[in-house]
This record gives structure tokens, C-alpha cells and sequence, in this order.
């Protein structure tokens, strides 16, 4: 039976001798929690995982698209689409997104996320050429303008091939590089960085009763598999992003699940990549109702995720964010190492 273990972080106190250091950044473990399907989780010594195991939850992660990732960086998102479920048809307009993709970058994004087709529950395909013409100007526009890595959030080759020539620098694919066959290896040939997500079902599909044996077993087998498939194309385990894909196919529980043991999917040995921001499960569990009004709780989950050792944090709010992990950072190791 295969085991999984869940590291328990810590990020301040006495450093026992014995600790390891989570994913090469600044967290810590002495012991995980080891999970089996039907059995019950056991806490156990963090040196009595296995020695692979223990060592891709160690290890350093390298830089991504030059980020380095021994600490958290926010990836902003912008939606340059009709009918997103935040903030669609704002940044339509090329210079309209470069003026959204500066705000965030001086507020601290690291990372610009662009997308041109909705995934929101219901959302329907958007063809190739449309979508190319959405991204590639806003893309090239930011590129131009702009010093910050780009990402092109979409599931086609051509539309992540336009992106890749009008700038970007990863390719970030909700569907797990399961939807078009010929994205993948089109990223092997241009080795470039991916981000690898697991949806269960599409968007217009992907609520109607989502179900899973373990929610948190199942999405890492997923992405492990999904990850090794990435690999034996040509493209390197430390450019690939795990994202467990909250509120994609995911009911309430599922959700808080995965955020609680997120830690989990260290054992990936990539960096691990949480999008939450606005998310209707957020307004269920806050009573906020509209998307722009659920800021504070998507700031809530942002620092539950910097907590556990995730090193990307995808967000509409960056300054509110950012302002939030600075304060975090400063409390848990003091305003001169961790502001």
C-alpha cells in the first residue's frame, strides 16, 4: 500500500537539531503525518521517512523563470477576458492591462499570470483565434514595458505558442496538460516553465458533484503522474508547478481539505502553487457575497498557504497580500530577516 507523508511546519521557536528544512526554504519538520487510503493518519519522526520521500521534501527548489523560490512569490493575476468571474472585460484593452500589470508589479507581484479564457464554473471554450488575440497584445505590451516574468494561463499549443513569442516565460495549464495533447511537448521543445493543475471534469462541468476516495490522495496521484509524464518529454522536475486546483471540481470540504494539508504536496519536489483568491467557497464560509468583496478572506488563505511552505500564491490583491505576508514574516522572524 502506498504511504504519503505531510510534513508539519514550523516557521519560528528553537530549531531542534534534528529538524529539516522544508523544500530548502526557511520552514522547518521534525515529524509528518503518514497517510494511507484506509488506514488513519499517524504522526511519525520525520527521519523515519523514506529516503526519497524525505529528500524531495527537502531539497532546495531552483529558480523558476528567475524567481527564486526559497520564499513566497505572489503571481498576479489579470484576465484580459469578457466574463470573468472577478474582474472580467477590466483589461480588454493592451494598455489597460499594462497599466493593471505595473500596479501589481509595484504592489509586489513577482509574476504577471494572463489569461484569455474564463475557467469559472459554466464558462464555455473560447476558440483558438480569439483567444490568441486576446493575450498576445497585452502580452507583448507588458513585455515591452514592463521587467516581470509573464505566465499565459490557457490549455491550447497554439495559444500558449503565441504567448511564448509575444513574451511569456511559463505556461500555466489548468487542465493538467490533459486537454490538448500537443501543449506539452510544445513546451518541452521551447523548455520553458510549466505550472500543472488538477481539474476534475471542465469548467461547464467541473461542480456538477465533484467526488473523490480522498480528495488530497487522489489529486497528489494526479499530479505525480501528470508530473512524470512532463518529465519524460524533456522537461525538468524543478520547472514544473504543482497546483492542487482549489474550487476546480472541488466541493466546500474538498477545498478546506486540501488547504489544511497542503504541506503534502511537497513530496512532489516542485514548488507548489495555491490559487484561491476570491473564490466562491470563500463567500460561502465569510457571507461575502460578491467576488471584490472577499478580499480579506483570500488574505486569510494566502498566509494559511505561506504557513505551510508554498512558494507561489496566485492573487487578484496583491498590496493587501503583500502587506499581510510582510507582517507575517516580521512576527515570525523578526522585522530585519523577515520584512
Amino acid at each position: 500500500m502506498t504511504s504519503y507523508f505531510r510534513p508539519l511546519p514550523h516557521s519560528s521557536g528553537p530549531r531542534p537539531k534534528d529538524a529539516f528544512a522544508l523544500a530548502g526554504g526557511p520552514l522547518w519538520f521534525t515529524e509528518a503525518v503518514a497517510l494511507q487510503r484506509d488506514a488513519k493518519p499517524e504522526i511519525i519522526p520525520a527521519k523515519a521517512i523514506p529516503d526519497e520521500v524525505l529528500a524531495r521534501l527537502t531539497a532546495p527548489r531552483a529558480p523558476v523563470a528567475g524567481m527564486d523560490m526559497g520564499g513566497v512569490t505572489l503571481m498576479g493575476i489579470l484576465n484580459v477576458t469578457p466574463d470573468s468571474f472577478s474582474d472580467g472585460g477590466r483589461y480588454l484593452d493592451p494598455q489597460a492591462a499594462v497599466t493593471q500589470a505595473r500596479r501589481m508589479t509595484t504592489e509586489g507581484a513577482g509574476i504577471i499570470d494572463v489569461g484569455g479564457e474564463s475557467t469559472r464554473p459554466g464558462a464555455e471554450v473560447v476558440p483558438v483565434d480569439e483567444e490568441i488575440t486576446r493575450v498576445s497584445g497585452p502580452i507583448a505590451a507588458i513585455a515591452a514595458e514592463l521587467d516581470v516574468p509573464i505566465s499565459i494561463d490557457t490549455r491550447k499549443a497554439p495559444v500558449a505558442e503565441a504567448a511564448l513569442v509575444a513574451g511569456a516565460a511559463l505556461v500555466n495549464d489548468v487542465a493538467g496538460f490533459t486537454y490538448d495533447p500537443a501543449l506539452a511537448p510544445l513546451c518541452a521543445a521551447r523548455q520553458v516553465p510549466v505550472c500543472v493543475m488538477h481539474a476534475q471534469g471542465d469548467p461547464q462541468t467541473m461542480q456538477d458533484a465533484p467526488r473523490y476516495d480522498d480528495v488530497r490522495l487522489d489529486v497528489y496521484d494526479f499530479l505525480s503522474e501528470r508530473i512524470e509524464a512532463l518529465v519524460a518529454l524533456g522537461i525538468a522536475r524543478d520547472q514544473i508547478l504543482a497546483d492542487p486546483g482549489i474550487g476546480f471540481g472541488k466541493t466546500l470540504e474538498h477545498n478546506l481539505t486540501l488547504l489544511r494539508d497542503i504541506s503534502l504536496f511537497h513530496g512532489l519536489g516542485c514548488p507548489i502553487l495555491l490559487g484561491a483568491s476570491r473564490k466562491k467557497f470563500i463567500g460561502t464560509i465569510s457571507g461575502a457575497g460578491a467576488a471584490d468583496t472577499r478580499v480579506a478572506g483570500s488574505v486569510s488563505v494566502a498566509l494559511h498557504g505561506a504557513s505551510q511552505g508554498v512558494q507561489f500564491i496566485r492573487v487578484h490583491d496583491v498590496q493587501e497580500t503583500r502587506q499581510a505576508l510582510a507582517l507575517w514574516r516580521a512576527i515570525e522572524w523578526g522585522y530585519e530577516n523577515g520584512a
